[in-house]
């Protein structure tokens, strides 16, 4: 699903790509995204098991007009590099058999080999943003007061940030900022009623979600980098179906929600928590929202799922 989807993305990008070396970045990827593809559905074949449909060329329309400027493309491929590579991580570590990990394996070196090139060529170009810099300490010190730990009461003033927040709260506003731009050509674009005002929430809750991670930024006077994430032309033409812009909205909800997860888990003060706290609450309900629509629409693919026992024993 996830690959069937990048291919179809890589070809509206190479389509109307018209910088020779992120063509060749795009091309590359997706030589090894097909090899990939052929590889999984090797594996299913083999155990007799039927090959998901996934996205097809009924998924894109590489004839539409340019709906991205900018850079915009390879910060989407960035940050799809990021989603994959961490969900197939995951994945290697909950698979036993040794050929499905070298496949996991291969999977992720080829996103690292494509995410590498991505980065230096926006470095390269000057369109990648640095996170904020601290002070590097002299020497090793320890938290001596469970004020550490404190950020909820009015009364006393809240500690500076950490290293391990900041660098949290960074990634959450550098992939909001991108799900900002994507969310907007998505609702300029949709064909469907119901997932055009689904992509106009999607947005609100991005530019939401960039809001509170600046906010906190600038509490500890660190002041919040203006993140480029490209430009969105006026085209009205959609080059994805509404079925595959869906599917990207999910999986990024999904991975907003993985984020936040381990913000909350790794920040040491309890006012971080209770807000991530609070943005998970609301992108789960985005995207549990964002199920039913799919489901209601025949977009969702159903996962293979185990015996149902009851029903077979009643038949």
């Amino acid at each position: 699903m996830e690959k069937t989807m990048l291919l179809r993305v890589l070809e509206y990008f190479l389509e109307l790509s018209n910088d020779e070396v992120v063509k060749s970045i795009f091309q590359n990827h997706y030589n090894k995204e097909t090899l990939n593809v052929k590889a999984i559905k090797t594996v299913f074949e083999r155990e007799g098991a039927v090959v998901p449909e996934g996205y097809t060329g009924k998924d894109v329309n590489k004839e539409a007009p340019r709906l991205y400027d900018g850079g915009f493309d390879l910060f989407f491929i960035r940050t799809m590099t990021e989603v994959l590579m961490g969900l197939y991580t995951l994945h290697l570590g909950m698979s036993y058999r040794k050929d499905i990990r070298q496949l996991y394996n291969r999977f992720i070196d080829d996103l690292q080999d494509t995410s590498n090139q991505v980065t230096e060529y926006l470095l390269e170009q000057g369109i990648l943003i640095h996170p904020p810099i601290v002070p590097l300490p002299k020497e090793v010190e320890y938290v001596d007061k469970t004020s550490y730990m404190s950020g909820m009461n009015i009364l006393k003033p809240k500690r500076v940030l950490n290293t391990v927040e900041i660098g949290l709260l960074y990634q959450s506003l550098e992939i909001n900022a991108i799900g900002t731009q994507l969310m907007t050509s998505f609702a300029q674009v949709a064909e469907n009623d119901q997932s055009k005002k689904y992509f106009a929430r999607g947005k609100e809750l991005a530019k939401q979600v960039t809001t509170t991670m600046q906010d906190i930024l600038l509490e500890s006077d660190i002041h919040p980098p203006s993140i480029w994430a490209g430009e969105i032309t006026e085209s009205t033409l959609s080059p994805f179906s509404d079925k595959l812009m869906m599917y990207i909205t999910n999986m990024l909800s999904v991975f907003s929600l993985s984020g936040n997860t381990f913000g909350s888990a790794f920040s040491m003060r309890n006012d971080l928590t209770l807000k991530l706290n609070k943005i998970m609450k609301d992108t789960f309900d985005f995207a549990e929202d964002g199920g039913k629509i799919m489901i209601e629409h025949g977009w969702m693919e159903e996962p293979p799922q185990a015996a149902d026992r009851r029903k077979l024993s009643k038949e």
